[in-house]
C-alpha cells in the first residue's frame, strides 16, 4: 500500500470523521421523521413544510453553536473552523430562539403557520434524540432497571435517557397534534412540553455543565402563556399589521396623504 492510501485510509477512519458521519445519520433521522410528521399532519402546512423547517433547524444551529462558542470564550470570527465543530456544543436557548425567529420569517409572520407544523417539529426533535444510536450515545447515569443498557465492556448498565426523551417527544406530537386550532395553542403547547421532556430527563443525563435548566424552565413559561394568551397576542400582532399596512399605503406615492376632514 502506498504512503498515499495508508494516509487516506488513517484520514477516514478517524475518531472525529466517525464521530462526524454518525452526527449526520442522526441528522438525517431528524428530518425524515419530521417529513414523516409533514404527512400525518398536513392540514394547515405552508407550502414546502420540510425545506422551511430543515432551513429554520440548520439556522438555529449555527446560531446556537455560534452562542456556545461565545460562552465558552472561543471568537467565532478568528475560529471560523469551530463553527462546524457541533459536537463542541450548541447553546439551546439561542438555537431554538434562532430556529423559531428563522421560520416565522419564512412564512411572513404567519402563526397559524407555526402551530400547523408544531407537531412535525415535535417528531424531528425526536429523531434527532433517537439518533443517539446512530452515535452512540443514548445512555446517562446508571441504574438499575430491567431496560437498562451498558456499554460495550462496561459492566455498569445506564438509562437510555435519549430513547426517553425521543419517545417523550413523539408522544409529545401526537398531543400536540390534537389539540384545537386557537392561535398558539400549539406551538406553545409544544415549546412548553419539549422544555419538559429536556428538564425531566436532565437529572439522569451525564452533563458536566449541568444542564440548561434556566432555558427549559423558560421554554415552559413561555410556551404555555402562549397557548393561554394566544388569541390576545395574535389579535395584536395582526392589528398592529393592519394599522402598518394602512400607514403605508396613505403615505405611498398613489395613496392619500391628506387626513380626513
Amino acid at each position: 500500500m502506498s504512503a498515499a492510501s495508508r494516509l487516506a485510509s488513517t484520514s477516514y477512519s478517524s475518531p472525529a470523521a466517525e464521530m462526524e458521519l454518525t452526527l449526520l445519520w442522526a441528522a438525517l433521522t431528524a428530518v425524515v421523521l419530521a417529513w414523516l410528521g409533514t404527512r400525518i399532519w398536513p392540514e394547515g402546512l405552508p407550502d414546502h413544510p420540510v425545506d422551511r423547517l430543515v432551513g429554520a433547524g440548520a439556522v438555529g444551529l449555527l446560531i446556537g453553536r455560534i452562542a456556545a462558542m461565545a460562552v465558552q470564550g472561543t471568537n467565532p470570527w478568528t475560529n471560523p473552523g469551530d463553527v462546524l465543530v457541533v459536537r463542541g456544543g450548541v447553546h439551546t436557548g439561542a438555537a431554538t430562539i434562532g430556529a423559531i425567529a428563522t421560520f416565522l420569517w419564512s412564512v411572513r409572520g404567519r402563526t397559524d403557520y407555526l402551530d400547523a407544523i408544531a407537531p412535525a417539529a415535535l417528531l424531528g426533535l425526536a429523531g434527532w434524540h433517537g439518533g443517539c444510536l446512530w452515535r452512540g450515545a443514548c445512555l446517562g447515569s446508571a441504574a438499575d432497571v430491567s431496560w437498562a443498557w451498558s456499554e460495550p465492556g462496561s459492566l455498569i448498565a445506564r438509562h437510555p435517557v435519549e430513547i426517553y426523551a425521543a419517545l417523550a417527544l413523539a408522544a409529545a406530537a401526537w398531543a400536540v397534534s390534537a389539540l384545537g386550532k386557537r392561535p398558539l395553542l400549539r406551538s406553545g403547547a409544544a415549546l412548553a412540553l419539549a422544555g419538559a421532556i429536556r428538564l425531566a430527563t436532565e437529572p439522569i443525563r451525564l452533563s458536566i455543565t449541568g444542564g440548561a435548566w434556566g432555558w427549559y424552565l423558560g421554554a415552559i413559561t413561555i410556551g404555555v402563556l402562549s397557548a393561554l394568551l394566544g388569541p390576545k397576542v395574535t389579535a395584536s400582532l395582526h392589528r398592529t399589521q393592519l394599522e402598518s399596512d394602512l400607514t403605508a399605503n396613505e403615505t405611498s406615492p398613489g395613496g392619500r396623504s391628506d387626513t380626513p376632514r
